[in-house]
């Protein structure tokens, strides 16, 4: 099987794209510290030499993987009309575009504190998106703070558990996730111990 770029003569802007995908690939199955250059090499089907042409080291090559996925993402999910519905959609819809990327940016760069910082800030503004939503149902400051914290990891991990399942009707799974953090949302609102008083 030929992969991206194999072969063929790409302008620069599409092999650097072709490099770029091919370390999602490698760096999200083996992570950022056990995936070296020649990994990445091996999966563009290109030469050591060739990334040099294009990032000057792995870091450089690791920081790019991230900032594309991180602008998937964002244009998937963070439109400014976006309700939170909108948002897990295009979250489910990003993710099934580039599996890879999506792991490796809420996963792996999760667990390196030198690159933490890209799934800080997505989980960050998907917050605020939430955030108008969440204080219309939740009226108790230390709960809100709390299921503003939850929301995020409740979108991404089910939508990780979604591609690890094989990526079941992307539509279902959207309104699945939806329906699981307004569960969610709705115990903090009013928790079982409330309802008795």
């Amino acid at each position: 099987m030929t992969k991206p770029g194999e072969g063929k003569l790409l302008k620069r802007p599409e092999r650097r794209r072709a490099l770029i995908q091919a370390a999602a690939r490698a760096f999200a199955r083996g992570g950022y510290a056990a995936t070296n250059l020649d990994d990445v090499a091996t999966e563009a089907g290109v030469s050591r030499v060739l990334i040099y042409r294009h990032f000057e080291s792995k870091t450089e090559l690791y920081e790019a993987v991230l900032a594309d996925v991180s602008d998937q993402l964002r244009t998937a999910t963070g439109h400014p009309h976006h309700t939170t519905t909108n948002s897990l959609e295009g979250l489910v819809f990003a993710a099934q575009d580039n599996p890879d990327g999506f792991r490796l940016f809420f996963r792996q760069s999760g667990q390196e504190p030198e690159f933490r910082r890209h799934a800080d800030e997505l989980r960050a503004a998907m917050k605020a998106t939430a955030q108008p939503y969440l204080e219309q149902v939740i009226h108790d400051e230390a709960r809100l703070r709390w299921a503003s914290d939850l929301i995020p990891t409740i979108a991404v991990e089910a939508v990780i558990a979604w591609l690890d399942a094989g990526c079941p009707s992307p539509e279902t799974a959207a309104d699945t996730i939806t329906h699981i953090i307004g569960s969610a949302v709705t115990a903090i609102a009013s928790p079982a111990g409330d309802q008795h008083s």
